[in-house]
């Protein structure tokens, strides 16, 4: 298995309201694939409440990262602007080298 890192840009134009009216199906959404989605959680600049989020994904290929991304609701409902997927290895962790 691959470790992914996955970078989502949300599109501002109606994010309030795309992440109020789907933020529970993308929990249970997050809930259900938790074997693969190590951990994730949204991103922000000062002044933005939300400008995006971060996935930590293992998985076998960047391909079923994308499926997976593309099956999130709020992939559906047009809350991200763009994703990207990078190939992650981690090399220091709670505060070692490993």
């Amino acid at each position: 298995m691959t470790l992914f890192a996955v970078l989502f840009e949300d599109d501002q134009q109606n994010a309030a309201a795309i992440r109020k009216e789907y933020l529970p199906r993308h929990f249970a959404f997050l809930r259900a694939n938790a074997a693969s989605i190590r951990t994730a959680g949204p991103l922000s600049r000062e002044g933005d409440a939300f400008a995006g989020g971060l996935w930590l994904v293992e998985a076998e290929t960047a391909d079923t990262v994308d499926r997976l991304v593309k099956e999130d609701p709020f992939w559906a409902a047009g809350l991200r602007k763009s994703v990207q997927v990078f190939i992650w290895s981690r090399v220091f962790a709670e505060r070692a080298l490993l």
